[in-house]
C-alpha cells in the first residue's frame, strides 16, 4: 500500500502563487505515476498535472497549462505542485494521486492511491 498526504493549501488572493506538496510513504517503490487532480463545489473531479517516474515528462490540463508546474523529489518521496497566477475558478480540493502503470492517464480511475486532498481558495 502506498499512503499520500496532501499539504500546502490555503487561501489566497487572485493573481498570488501557492505550492502544494504529497508526501508518499509505504510501498513508494510501487509509484510510476502520479497525478493531481482537483474538485470544486457541485462539479466531478477533474485533471489538473501529472508525472512519469521513468522519464520526468509531465502532462497538464488545458486550464492549468503554463500557470501549473509539477514535479517531485524522490530524496522526499514528494510530488509538488507550483500554481502561479492562481484565478477564483482554481478554488476547490486539490488531490494527489498515484499509480502504477507506465503511461501518463488524466482519468482518476489509473490511479490507484489517493490522498485526502487540501483546500484551495483563491479570492477575487
Amino acid at each position: 500500500q502506498v499512503q499520500l498526504v496532501e499539504s500546502g493549501g490555503e487561501l489566497v488572493q487572485a493573481g498570488d502563487s501557492l505550492m502544494l506538496s504529497c508526501a508518499a510513504s509505504g510501498r513508494t517503490f510501487s509509484i510510476s505515476v502520479a497525478g493531481w487532480f482537483r474538485r470544486a463545489p457541485g462539479k466531478d473531479r477533474e485533471f489538473v498535472a501529472a508525472i512519469r517516474w521513468s522519464d520526468d515528462s509531465t502532462y497538464y490540463a488545458d486550464s492549468t497549462k503554463g500557470r501549473f508546474t509539477i514535479s517531485r523529489d524522490d530524496a522526499r518521496n514528494t510530488v509538488y505542485l507550483q500554481m502561479n497566477s492562481l484565478k477564483p475558478e482554481d478554488s476547490a480540493v486539490y488531490y494527489c494521486a498515484a499509480g502504477s502503470g507506465s503511461i501518463i492517464h488524466t482519468t482518476q480511475y489509473a490511479y490507484e492511491y489517493w490522498g485526502q486532498g487540501t483546500q484551495v481558495t483563491v479570492s477575487s
